[in-house]
């Protein structure tokens, strides 16, 4: 959504636990790992995030 001067603006849930990425103007959800554990890795190139990785793990 566009506001005053041109700043873009969204809004998310806060109730809701994630991470977020936003490229150019847009705001994406990184998927969570299937088990619930593991690990996100972001990888930037020239300022932007570019790819990522998701892993996932258990616990005994």
């Amino acid at each position: 959504m566009m506001t005053k001067n041109n700043i873009m603006t969204a809004e998310i849930d806060l109730m809701k636990n994630a991470t977020y990425i936003v490229k150019d103007g847009k705001i994406e959800a990184v998927p969570i790992p299937p088990t619930g554990y593991g690990k996100q890795v972001i990888n930037w190139q020239a300022g932007k995030p570019c790819n990522g990785e998701l892993s996932s793990s258990f616990k005994f």
